[in-house]
């Protein structure tokens, strides 16, 4: 077993491995144990009574962060026309069709999120393989096959974050930055976990919401009190 760092122990000194803290607690201890040379991210994982192996319990969504992500997102749309325009307008870093297909296909992917209209996914589609591993696929169910591509554009620019539930259950996102104040930190955490919950699919049987856990980049986990989370 590799061996703990002087850094890593002394991160997790003062944190109780069983104890559930409160949320705002909890922030204030990731904030006060991240200590690396830049600003780190503050991610939070859900535990989820699902099985993702089963259709009917998959859960994905979109979450529009209150207070942004603190990422620089960079976006791509594939548009024509007057959506290209729109989708410029908006700040999207690359804007094409069969040009961006063929950049793509290159291997050059220098974007964080991928926005499509429909009229463009038979052409999209072929990037499949090379998109999908990557979790940038376009996809209606988190709005980014949409013939509004300039409020998708703000949205992922602004600090829209999408999630997937990984096979072990697991859905996580990066909420915000170490920078942030608590208590925009705790509104963040907040809205995802409301995203995630309204998310819940219909064949999810039992405890939906099993475990919450916040963390920075550097940092030790904090597990946290899944009633200070949920706002139902």
């Amino acid at each position: 077993m590799a061996k703990e760092g002087k850094r890593i122990r002394a991160a997790r000194e003062g944190i109780e491995v069983t104890k559930l803290y409160p949320l705002d607690e909890a922030i204030k201890l990731v904030k006060e144990r991240a200590t690396a040379k830049f600003d780190e991210t503050v991610e939070v994982s859900m535990n989820l009574g699902v099985d993702p192996r089963h259709a009917d319990q998959m859960v994905r969504g979109v979450c529009n962060l209150p207070n942004g992500s603190g990422r620089t997102v960079r976006v791509a749309v594939f548009a024509r026309g007057a959506k290209a325009d729109d989708a410029k307008a908006a700040g999207a870093d690359i804007v094409g069709a069969e040009d961006l297909l063929e950049i793509v296909q290159s291997g050059k992917i220098e974007f964080d999120r991928c926005i499509a209209t429909p009229d463009m996914m038979p052409l999209v589609g072929r990037l499949g393989k090379v998109l999908g591993p990557r979790g940038l696929m376009p996809n209606p169910k988190v709005g980014t096959v949409t013939m509004d591509v300039k409020s998708a554009v703000a949205g992922a620019k602004g600090g829209s974050v999408e999630f997937r539930v990984e096979k072990a259950g697991i859905v996580h996102a990066g909420v915000g930055k170490v920078s942030f104040d608590a208590d925009k930190l705790v509104e963040n955490i907040k809205a995802f976990a409301d995203a995630v919950a309204k998310a819940k699919p219909a064949g999810a049987k039992g405890t939906y919401v099993q475990r919450i856990a916040v963390t920075s980049t550097m940092g030790p986990g904090v597990k946290v009190e899944p009633n200070t989370v949920l706002t139902a």
